[in-house]
């Protein structure tokens, strides 16, 4: 087999990137090691920032979302009893947010490509790559029981933390950087009406809470849990019971409970690895970076690292400029440590760390009073969460 750009993982990345390429008359295909519905049962992120909101518009996929997806102008931050609203679209001239599950986007680009045909395949094995930093790169996969290999002229990595691509550089090429925070978020999913029409970030002295949704009658609560934690020892009552206690008394009392669908405890770290390139190699999303998930940027942080390899691929084929592919790394680094320091910002400011003292209590409180007390605080934050823009390709 023969491609331009062979993409390894199917998940919102891989298929993002295929669908702006193909759109770009640049052919590709996808190697995903899961089935398609192990890809569809993925529980993730929902908040999507305004570049990735118009990233899938450019990409075509995006009919379902600006029909079904709820557009929000603010989110509340609430501590010491009170809530705070950041007015996102007055702040940040004019950006919002949009929520719409990590699912149906990836359902969304999964049909379209199916729809043009483009080619994905499916449970495959003992996937490798091969000559990355020579003249013809190549991947191998096993599939049926035979071995294919294809042959292509860039390999994208989409195929999140622990895939082969970043396994495929060796160690010493690369510099890591990581920060493994002491607790988790045990998340319910549950078909009940959200508490508020906008998320509400929670900081208490119990622990962080966070109130999101997916849609009007689905919603997904967080509260954090110690890293030891196990999710079989809460049932769906301990967490309501413990979530009220975390939000104000008015918001409590609006809370509207119900059985959970789904229940899981997630790990909270940050992550980065420098380059993320190696030769004809280029790491996108997961594969090359985590973020704990209080600022919302690990979906959206891969989908402006789609944005700069479309952008570099297009003009490298369109217009030769091979010097562009050089700048993949640096011109993504640039936004990745941004978005790093938004969710390690968010996470010390919101969580309640084991060392946690008074005074580091005061000092969460005093931030949080400052920050939202401010238009210039509350500037920063919403040009955060909103997103950075994406540095143009030049």
């Amino acid at each position: 087999m023969k491609t331009q750009v062979a993409i390894i993982g199917a998940g919102p990345s891989g298929l993002l990137l295929g669908q702006l390429l193909h759109k770009a008359g640049i052919d590709n295909i996808i190697l995903e090691r899961q089935s398609p519905d192990y890809v569809l049962g993925r529980i993730r992120a929902g908040v999507l920032e305004q570049g990735m909101v118009d990233l899938l518009r450019e990409a075509g996929v995006s009919e379902r979302m600006d029909r079904e997806g709820l557009v929000h102008e603010g989110v509340e931050l609430a501590f010491d009893g009170r809530r705070e609203r950041i007015n996102l679209k007055t702040l940040s001239g004019g950006k919002t947010v949009m929520i719409y599950g990590q699912t149906e986007v990836t359902r969304d680009l999964m049909d379209a490509r199916k729809a043009c045909g483009a080619l994905t395949v499916y449970d495959t094995h003992n996937v490798q790559l091969h000559e990355l930093k020579g003249e013809k790169p190549y991947v191998t996969f096993e599939k049926n029981g035979e071995t294919v290999r294809v042959d292509c002229d860039y390999i994208a990595g989409c195929d999140g933390y622990h895939g082969i691509s970043r396994q495929s550089i060796p160690a010493e090429s690369l510099k890591t950087f990581e920060r493994v925070y002491p607790f988790g978020w045990l998340g319910v999913l549950a078909d009940t009406p959200p508490v508020n029409e906008e998320l509400i970030y929670a900081n208490h002295e119990r622990g962080f809470a966070l109130c999101s949704m997916r849609s009007k009658t689905r919603t997904r609560y967080y509260v954090q849990v110690s890293s030891d934690e196990k999710v079989e020892d809460w049932s769906d009552e301990r967490f309501w019971d413990e979530l009220k206690r975390r939000l104000p008394a008015e918001t409590a009392a609006n809370l509207i409970t119900g059985p959970s669908i789904e229940k899981s405890i997630a790990p909270l770290r940050s992550f980065v690895v420098e380059p993320m390139q190696y030769g004809h190699l280029f790491l996108v999303g997961d594969a090359a970076h985590i973020v704990p998930p209080t600022g919302a940027k690990g979906l959206n942080l891969a989908a402006s690292d789609v944005c700069t390899l479309y952008r570099i691929l297009t003009k490298v084929y369109r217009e030769g400029r091979t010097d562009l592919l050089q700048k993949y790394s640096e011109v993504c680094l640039r936004r990745v440590w941004k978005a790093e320091r938004f969710s390690w910002w968010m996470t010390s400011l919101l969580h309640r760390f084991p060392d946690t003292d008074d005074f580091g209590r005061r000092i969460q409180q005093t931030e949080l009073d400052y920050f939202l007390g401010s238009e210039a605080g509350r500037k920063t934050i919403a040009e955060n969460y909103v997103g950075l823009p994406y540095e143009p390709i030049e």
